[in-house]
């Protein structure tokens, strides 16, 4: 009638996600004199941030659509309880209370605590290259339908006996753009597509710099989506790169102009991108042998997108605002980069 094992004996030692607790547990004893500011001793007991960020970890790995459905599995999932630290008979948590916690994090920049932390255990592990990079951006689309994509100026309203829940919008024969239209659902989203011939969507643009030696992100952005974006994202970047040692930047073809080119040659960084018909690198660069193996490790850099996109469920975001999505964003990469050091890090010794 009684079970004497602990979760601890239950989970099998083979288990994949025994190698990122054993990082994450590393990462959060030295995230402690953060979180030590964050948990208040004053009111009811709140949700110590250690395990709030083991349970969204859960939350991203095992695509879990929403903080209700996470808090039911944790009710009566041994293995989520095991990873969180949580006893047997431990209560789980009310929903809207877990995410007001997780507000209390991304006020804290704990995502981006969280992300250099596991970076540099990674560095540790001698995983990540210091001389060559490849950036890349993609589209997330937003949390808002395009009937919220309204005139500024307030025209344009549906007829007054209209579903105020689901109003009768007709789009057909007016011109809509970012420049005169705004969503009055998430105003930092804007209107944007992949390429011709796609239909356009209310999106952010996310960004990563990856290195070229393991593929691991070492950089995030998010930013609103317009034509320059991506270059203007590259550049930030570039410039976080710590040491001032001449790398390489990957990337396609959107990244050759002149003007880009020019910014990354100003700091000392050679431009591998692919080429447009009028390219703005020649033979100079495209020359030696390490522009061709740029071209070979940018691919993997859509490796991280179509994670983070599928298993990381950001293809469409669940949050509002610049600040909340590129806060998962660059916490979704984090999990991306748990998961590949779990590979790379038993190969390495």
């Amino acid at each position: 009638m009684f079970s004497y094992l602990s979760p601890e004996q239950r989970v099998p030692a083979n288990h994949p996600l025994r190698p990122i607790r054993l990082i994450v547990d590393r990462v959060l004893v030295r995230l402690d004199g953060q979180f030590e500011q964050m948990y208040s001793a004053m009111g009811r007991p709140s949700i110590a941030p250690e395990k709030l960020l083991r349970a969204l970890l859960l939350q991203v790995l095992f695509s879990i659509r929403s903080e209700r459905l996470l808090m039911e599995m944790l009710a009566y999932n041994l293995l989520f309880r095991w990873f969180v630290g949580m006893n047997m008979d431990e209560d789980v948590w009310v929903p809207t209370v877990f995410s007001k916690n997780r507000d209390r994090l991304l006020e804290g920049e704990i995502a981006e605590l969280f992300f250099d932390e596991v970076l540099a255990e990674a560095k540790d592990a001698d995983l990540l290259s210091d001389e060559h990079f490849t950036v890349d951006g993609t589209l997330i689309e937003a949390w808002a339908g395009m009937k919220s994509f309204k005139p500024k100026d307030g025209s344009g309203a549906g007829p007054a006996d209209s579903d105020p829940g689901n109003p009768t919008v007709n789009f057909h024969g007016e011109t809509r753009s970012n420049d005169t239209h705004q969503s009055t659902t998430d105003p930092d989203a804007r209107l944007a597509r992949k390429g011709a011939g796609k239909e356009a969507k209310l999106c952010f643009a996310g960004h990563v710099l990856m290195e070229n030696r393991n593929g691991l992100v070492v950089n995030t952005r998010l930013t609103e989506a317009t034509g320059t974006c991506e270059r203007e994202a590259s550049v930030e970047m570039v410039d976080d790169i710590p040491g001032e040692d001449s790398v390489t930047l990957g990337g396609d073809k959107n990244y050759d102009t002149k003007d880009h080119v020019a910014q990354l040659r100003e700091r000392n960084v050679t431009p591998h991108v692919a080429q447009k018909k009028h390219s703005a690198i020649d033979g100079r660069t495209t020359r030696h042998a390490g522009y061709k193996v740029s071209q070979e490790k940018r691919k993997r850099v859509e490796e991280i997108f179509g994670w983070i996109k599928t298993v990381g469920i950001l293809r469409k975001t669940r949050h509002k605002g610049l600040l909340r999505v590129g806060w998962m964003f660059a916490f979704a990469a984090t999990a991306y980069n748990l998961v590949r050091m779990r590979n790379l890090v038993p190969a390495n010794g």
